[in-house]
């Protein structure tokens, strides 16, 4: 491999109680999952291996009712708000919808948690398909995949604005001349599109990064330009090593055509390591908590996120491919779609395995801390990969067990940071501080 001089960047997924559908059944405590000090062992545990951050998805409804199993019950920013204040250096990502909220309450949340944080919060988009959801938002349906973006577009776009509409140094506080703000250096925004009219400017000044950084992790042709064209971090499900060559490739590609610096693009493919001291040790883990999984509810899973009945399909074969819509046609996640059958079909696996490894669509790998930084070294070189997005088996066990052991592996081998040297969430991933639309404007 030739020397590569970039630095890895890892992220702490917090999903649930663990990614594993029995991890719950692991922990003393089932309902930990609204305990807050839960997540602030997590925060803490993750700071200490100097993780670039951790990272909170959402749903907006229960998908079970009752629901069978942990799920993400509280509000991204109020925990995230919380583990501000118990951390100092690791940043926060938090997701929102912008199918169901709006552009100005949600940019004003965001700048304020980045002002408390100091500077280390982070707003993953996403735009919600979800019947469920939609009935709980006065909705009557979900809107379409391409519905929901072209509302997601001019959403960040509005919320880009209303950062930027204070500059730096527009709070003057003259205490001699009684000028508390320059009032040029604040602006009206004057969005109207076709979705939302906003004036502006907001009423949060302009935040310690300049701006929260900017996640996106939509696989679609959409989402993939979205994500291009604003995105500073790129979730990814990527399951194949020539799968996430090419995404990363075209990812790169796609910002430059959009006169941005490739670099200043961090894609996370999500990763799922199963860690014990030895290869038969972790494996011993996986099998403890395979024993436990219960097929008669993850196999209707997984047959409504590929859209086939679950009769299609046989848990000793593999999946049905004449019978599974074309990607275009996927309601959901089509990124978690294209995963999904793309491993299935260079692994040949039966559905039954293919449920045991698929961990939502994320890469799972088994082994010894050796034989995972050797998978994640691979990745990173070959330009697969800037980092990874990390999930675990349960929490907080398993990102102990990586913390303690993989993490000084990655160390020695010169792939990841021994300790923070910035104090913002985009000094960590190596981002710019960006300028606001004015002040570019005047330099330019």
């Amino acid at each position: 491999m030739s020397h590569d001089d970039r630095q890895l960047h890892l992220n702490v997924n917090i999903t649930n109680i663990g990614r594993h559908p029995a991890a719950w059944r692991f922990l003393d405590d089932p309902a930990a999952y609204v305990d807050v000090d839960f997540y602030k062992k997590i925060a803490t545990v993750a700071e200490r291996g100097t993780f670039d951050a951790v990272f909170l998805s959402d749903g907006l409804a229960l998908h079970q009712e009752p629901p069978v199993e942990p799920y993400q019950s509280l509000e991204p920013t109020v925990l995230l708000t919380a583990l501000a204040g118990v951390t100092e250096h690791i940043g926060l990502i938090g997701t929102a919808s912008t199918t169901f909220n709006d552009p100005f309450n949600l940019a004003r949340r965001f700048a304020s948690l980045d002002h408390v944080s100091k500077g280390r919060i982070a707003l993953n988009v996403v735009t919600t398909y979800s019947p469920q959801a939609a009935a709980n938002f006065s909705f009557d349906e979900s809107p379409d995949h391409d519905a929901r973006y072209a509302r997601a577009e001019e959403f960040v776009d509005i919320v880009t604005k209303l950062w930027d509409s204070w500059e730096d140094g527009a709070i003057v506080g003259n205490k001699v001349t009684g000028l508390f703000t320059d009032g040029d250096r604040i602006h009206t925004i004057d969005h109207v599109g076709k979705h939302f009219s906003v004036r502006g400017p907001s009423i949060v000044p302009r935040s310690p990064q300049g701006r929260p950084v900017l996640v996106q992790a939509g696989s679609s042709e959409v989402g993939k330009a979205l994500g291009a064209r604003v995105g500073d971090i790129i979730f990814t499900a990527q399951t194949t090593h020539t799968g996430a060559r090419e995404f990363y490739t075209d990812m790169r590609a796609r910002a430059a055509g959009h006169g941005r610096n490739p670099d200043h693009l961090v894609i996370l493919p999500g990763l799922y390591p199963i860690v014990g001291s030895t290869e038969s040790e972790a494996h011993a883990r996986k099998d403890e908590l395979d024993s436990l999984f219960d097929f008669d509810r993850e196999l209707p899973r997984l047959a409504a996120q590929l859209g086939v009945d679950v009769v299609d399909l046989d848990l000793d074969k593999e999946l049905p491919y004449d019978r599974l819509v074309d990607v275009s046609e996927v309601k959901g996640s089509r990124g978690f779609f294209e995963s999904t059958v793309r491993q299935s079909r260079e692994q040949g696996w039966a559905v039954r395995e293919l449920i045991l490894r698929n961990g939502g669509a994320h890469r799972q790998i088994v082994g010894a801390p050796e034989q995972i930084a050797d998978s994640i070294e691979h990745w990173f070189r070959a330009r697969a990969a800037d980092g990874f997005n990390l999930n675990f088996d349960v929490f907080p066990t398993g990102l102990e067990l990586f913390t303690d052991h993989v993490i000084p592996e990655l160390r020695r081998r010169g792939l990841f940071r021994h300790e923070y040297t910035g104090s913002t969430l985009r000094e960590h991933l190596g981002l710019p501080r960006p300028q606001s639309g004015h002040q570019a404007a005047v330099s330019v």
